[in-house]
């Protein structure tokens, strides 16, 4: 189907949508998970061909899909019926100074657009939160993994159909052609949010075209500061996790500040942590500054080096005086994801997460659980790195609104 037909099929159902009741979505929901599971052999062959046709690359862990990751998305979808619906709750309620009854209240955002690239997991997150919140889904993957993603979409539809729900609640176009993204982005008056989750560049060219409303979501140069007070073992680990675990994933670590009181003895450590390998994974490429660089060897930085998000295991590393000077750093390059102090002090702590200006501030642990799943939302359809609306991973109440519901009796003004 085109854009356009997704469109008048979505703006059909969208009123039965906002009316399901919470048994009637997690039924839905339960019978797209079964159906997930049910098609796993027909989703990695469709993977397979996606990675032949991708390559080998760091990128192309996002791409690739195995049983125990297809059973997970499964399982998420399972952890979206566990929560709460968030429709129709009551946000605010008052008495007003004329007996008017006041109540603000949750209500389904419409018809939500997510453009996404090469990750096909995204494909049953949105969904699933998209569904539960009341809300139609229409979902524009990568060309990466268009083959994967349509054989999710195949599998959640026929779950819908069984549940007796509009396989319409889910729709995807059925090629991926640029025009169709535009056309996303364009559609004033049917989509009520665009949604792009991706690079910079596909971030980028949604808020620069979208004539409809958009949630800036993902680019992460998120940052690491090792405070003279830190423990340095467990600065280690969490650097260690930070950049090594998924080094592919916008919550990774791009920039590691260290304070120069303890740049001596921490360096060498982390060098032999992150360079000497025996896990199987790929030495980490240190990107120094003009003072780390006189401690340990490595690759001078370059210009961009501390406003890049590498996605690879790659890692800039920058000596500073004190919080105050690595706090003034992440203000200048951070893309507002997510930081991380390590420290012993409690007050640079508190000066660290009162001053750092990002959705997800850390006290002594990783990035890396900057995560839907990880802050107990279930999935996530995405990680804003805006302020208005939405803020962080964003989970089921993200994707509503509200109204105002007036009762009275017989007042006029």
């Amino acid at each position: 189907m085109t854009v356009q037909e997704l469109l008048d099929a979505a703006l059909q159902v969208k009123p039965l949508a906002a009316a399901l009741t919470e048994a009637e979505k997690n039924h839905g929901l339960h019978c797209m998970a079964e159906s997930l599971l049910a098609h796993i052999p027909e989703i990695l062959e469709a993977n397979k061909e996606d990675l032949e046709a991708y390559g080998d690359g760091v990128m192309a862990d996002r791409l690739r899909l195995d049983e125990g990751r297809i059973q997970a998305m499964a399982s998420g979808i399972e952890d979206v019926c566990n929560l709460p619906d968030p429709v129709g709750r009551v946000i605010e309620s008052k008495t007003l100074y004329n007996g008017l009854q006041l109540e603000k209240v949750s209500v389904p955002i419409g018809v939500v657009a997510v453009i996404y690239e090469s990750r096909p997991n995204v494909t049953s997150d949105a969904a699933a939160l998209l569904i539960k919140s009341g809300n139609v889904c229409i979902l524009r993957g990568g060309k990466e993994a268009f083959r994967s993603s349509n054989a999710i979409v195949k599998a959640l539809k026929e779950g819908l159909a069984k549940a007796g729900l509009p396989e319409d609640l889910v729709g995807m176009p059925s090629n991926t052609d640029r025009s169709e993204a535009t056309a996303l982005m364009t559609a004033s008056g049917k989509v009520d949010l665009l949604i792009p989750r991706g690079g910079a560049g596909l971030i980028r060219a949604c808020v620069e075209n979208a004539t409809v409303p958009c949630i800036e979501t993902g680019t992460g140069i998120c940052h690491i500061y090792i405070d003279e007070s830190a423990d340095i073992e467990q600065a280690l680990n969490i650097v260690e996790n930070a950049k090594m675990s998924r080094p592919s994933v916008c919550n990774a670590t791009e920039v590691c500040l260290v304070n120069r009181k303890i740049a001596s003895r921490f360096l060498p450590l982390l060098k032999e942590r992150l360079t000497n390998r025996t896990d199987g994974k790929p030495d980490c490429e240190l990107r120094l500054d003009p003072d780390a660089i006189q401690i340990i060897d490595g690759i001078p930085a370059g210009e961009y080096d501390f406003d890049t998000e590498f996605l690879n295991y790659v890692l800039a590393v920058k000596l500073v005086d004190n919080v105050q000077e690595a706090v003034s750093h992440i203000a200048k390059h951070s893309t507002h994801h997510s930081e991380s102090i390590v420290t012993q002090s409690d007050a640079n702590a508190a000066f660290f997460t009162q001053m750092v200006d990002s959705a997800a501030v850390y006290v002594n642990a990783s990035t890396r659980f900057t995560d839907g799943g990880e802050f107990a939302l279930g999935c996530e359809i995405g990680i804003s790195t805006q302020k208005i609306h939405a803020r962080g991973p964003m989970g089921l109440c993200e994707m509503n609104t509200y109204k105002y519901i007036i009762t009275g009796d017989g007042q006029t003004r």
